[in-house]
């Protein structure tokens, strides 16, 4: 079933605006969302905390290792917060972008507000769906933690191993955003969502 256009989405009578999301917003929005709770709420927050716990974790023992003389495994997790707060971001985004793809998007773009440390991959006017938005915001998160995992058990006895679960733990913030906007179409049904470059905006409709 095909997806409605948005000239069929602004139609009051068959469509309701729910939702309209100005990008510089993102992190106040994403905020509102998350604090308004729910199952995929309550998984998220359970995960962050349980890879905070594992990450706080093998950061001290590998400071402790470190004044203990054996200083790879704290260069390996430096090394591992640096590429996370780096590279790993537009790592992040452009698999944003292939979902994107995949869902049918022709042309991409890719944004960010710095000072708020935002950053954003769109499709300008293009129509997704629940399952087509889930692909998009759940695809770094599923990526990144399969590509960790298998990190972690190829170096598990090796330095490897601290750099791995530094980016795995680091990574699970990333994702506090896709998180909350998925939650959306969680909390009511039928929904669909598209981004218009122009105004730097997203909009959210659901069925009447």
């Amino acid at each position: 079933m095909r997806n409605p256009t948005i000239g069929e989405l602004q139609n009051p009578e068959d469509f309701e605006l729910i939702a309209e999301l100005g990008h510089s917003n993102i992190k106040e929005f994403v905020l509102d969302q998350l604090s308004e709770g729910g199952r995929l709420v309550i998984a998220y927050m359970i995960y962050q905390s349980v890879m905070m716990i594992i990450g706080i974790f093998f950061i001290t023992r590998a400071i402790v290792y470190g004044f203990n003389g054996y200083s790879e495994p704290l260069i390996y997790t430096g090394a591992a917060l640096i590429f996370s707060f780096s590279l790993l971001i537009p790592i992040h985004e452009l698999l944003h972008g292939f979902a994107l793809k995949v869902t049918g998007a022709t042309k991409i773009h890719y944004g960010a507000y710095f000072r708020k440390f935002i950053f954003y991959a769109e499709a300008d006017r293009h129509v997704l769906n629940k399952k087509q938005f889930e692909l998009v915001a759940l695809a770094p998160f599923v990526v990144i933690k399969v590509l960790t995992l298998f990190g972690l058990i190829i170096g598990f006895q090796s330095p490897i191993f601290y750099f791995m679960i530094a980016v795995m733990s680091a990574h699970s913030f990333f994702c506090a955003g896709d998180i909350g906007l998925l939650t959306i179409f969680y909390r009511h049904r039928d929904v669909y969502t598209y981004d218009v470059r122009a105004e730097r905006k997203s909009y959210y409709f659901k069925r009447r």
